[in-house]
């Protein structure tokens, strides 16, 4: 397996993570967290309140873990609902329906990331 690269933080491997995520499909600060590992939910939600402008991290399709948005205030709904997500009446997206199944084993390995989360998802 690759080794991570020298220097590269946690918040460079939650934005690689979240990257991944396609339109059309969300993920959970949980599920991030659990691929990157050495982190928790929050740390995801800090790394996605630290993007600068322009910076290419699909942050809108990272939600909690009952499916809501969790950024008041934010364009995350619009932005989501553009690429076809759906919200119901209390909110939320149906995590079974838009949820995204994270990366491929092949991915994690070329990529430095344990591929037993793969396995145990």
């Amino acid at each position: 397996m690759p080794e991570r690269q020298e220097g590269e933080s946690v918040f460079e491997r939650i934005y690689m993570v979240v990257r991944q995520v396609p339109p059309g499909r969300v993920t959970t600060y949980g599920q991030v967290a659990r691929i990157v590992g050495g982190c928790d939910a929050r740390t995801v939600g800090y790394a996605m309140g630290a993007l600068k402008p322009g910076m290419d991290v699909p942050w809108q399709r990272v939600v909690n873990s009952q499916g809501k948005i969790s950024l008041a205030g934010s364009d995350q709904r619009q932005r989501l609902e553009a690429e076809g997500i759906e919200f119901d009446a209390r909110e939320r997206i149906d995590l079974k329906r838009f949820g995204w199944d994270g990366p491929d084993e092949a991915w994690l390995e070329a990529h430095g990331f344990d591929t037993m989360w793969f396995w145990n998802r």
